[in-house]
């Protein structure tokens, strides 16, 4: 429960009153500080407290116990020498800094009533657990909270690539081409085409570039999958294996079971050779497109897997790169992108909609499945803005309600 204290000092939750350390010295706090999301150091950074009436400014550490101090080895840590206060829940023992400074420290319950809330969204087998409150919730909180997990999202987006591109040799237009290839999987053979974009010798494919019968059986040989095509492109391949000194993947990363045709390995690796011999696969192609119309030119993929691609390659590498490269409009452009598609259709959108979540676009829907995905599902309740509206008011007449 010490993530409870973490909000209640956040939120400057605190009883009535005046606070005071364990020595009896009076403490107003100020700022209560940035929450450190990191493993290491203290819980907040740049508190702001008046202890007896001095300003002090420094880190702030947040314990159940006090004694946890020197469970977590931080008597040891010279990290730890300028935390300005300990805030705990039970003073047991006094502890002291690596210096051996003795550390001022207060007592702050946890509320009952928050306390009470939070048991509510842990225990409720209904998902997600706040869905009472999500009817009530200001549509201005909504909108607000939904825009900051569309941002969080690219940028978790941003770090993926970021990684692709570092794997690349620092190369902007294969790291591009490597996300491609992995969303051409899918989620079934994700991990396996980008395994596959490892194993392939771009600057080799570009000598062939006018050949498309030469990129096919490069594609196909490298991912050791000859035996699904004809004949014609092994021969071929042997030959390009031969003159590029050429070595397969493990054929075996390849899932087959339970595909549909058009989704096969080979089948989609032949589309994305023809994506590449038309010169459809390139960084500068895409950035030059200025709308969704552009972009689905550019790919000529018909169906929802246009979207799909449109919202997991081309939308992150160009916020990405804009990121990287200092170019706002980029960014501002892949918002625009996904604001200006139609919401996706899938179980986790469904889940918010019958909840009474309304969902107008992309951005909403990727918005969404952030939300799931890295706050409902990790139950980071206190993290979440939806979570704070229900911790923080008084949720269990509405909470038992639903649930008679």
């Amino acid at each position: 429960m010490e993530r409870l204290l973490h909000y209640t000092w956040k939120h400057k939750m605190f009883p009535l009153g005046t606070l005071r350390t364990t020595d009896g010295k009076t403490v107003e706090v100020i700022n209560p500080g940035l929450y450190n999301h990191t493993d290491g150091g203290p819980d907040f950074f740049n508190a702001k407290v008046k202890i007896d009436g001095m300003l002090w400014v420094g880190n702030v550490e947040v314990h159940l116990k006090a004694s946890d101090w020197y469970r977590h080895h931080h008597d040891s840590d010279p990290a730890y020498n300028n935390v300005i206060l300990h805030v705990v829940e039970v003073a047991d023992i006094n502890v002291e800094t690596a210096d051996g400074s003795t550390l001022t420290t207060v007592e702050i319950p946890v509320p009952d009533d928050l306390r009470e809330n939070y048991e509510m969204l842990l225990n409720t087998e209904l998902f997600p657990s706040c869905y009472s409150i999500i009817p009530h919730l200001p549509r201005l909180k909504v909108h607000s909270w939904l825009n900051a997990l569309q941002s969080e999202r690219l940028e978790q987006k941003t770090r993926a690539m970021e990684e692709r591109v570092k794997t690349m040799g620092g190369s902007w237009e294969d790291g591009y081409f490597a996300t491609l290839a992995r969303n051409f999987g899918f989620s079934i053979n994700g991990e396996a085409f980008e395994t596959w974009m490892r194993h392939m010798p771009m600057q080799a494919v570009a000598h062939h570039r006018d050949d498309l019968f030469q990129i096919e059986a490069m594609f196909i040989g490298q991912a050791g999958l000859l035996d699904k095509v004809e004949e014609r492109y092994s021969k071929e391949y042997k030959y390009l294996a031969t003159k590029f000194g050429l070595t397969p993947m493990d054929a075996s990363q390849w899932k087959y079971l339970r595909t549909r045709p058009q989704n096969f390995a080979h089948v989609r690796l032949l589309q994305l050779a023809k994506m590449y011999y038309e010169r459809r696969t390139g960084l500068s192609e895409l950035l030059a497109c200025k709308d969704v119309d552009a972009i689905s030119k550019l790919y000529d993929i018909k169906g929802s897997k246009l979207d799909l691609l449109i919202i997991n390659t081309a939308v992150p590498t160009i916020f990405a790169y804009g990121r990287h490269h200092a170019k706002e409009e980029l960014c501002e452009r892949a918002f625009s992108l996904l604001e200006s598609m139609h919401a996706e259709d899938n179980k986790i959108i469904r889940m918010w909609q019958d909840c009474g979540m309304e969902v107008n676009n992309a951005g909403d829907t990727q918005a969404l499945i952030q939300l799931k995905k890295e706050y409902c599902d990790k139950k980071e309740c206190v993290r979440c803005r939806f979570g704070y509206e229900f911790l923080s008011g008084d949720n269990r007449n509405a909470f038992f309600s639903e649930n008679n």
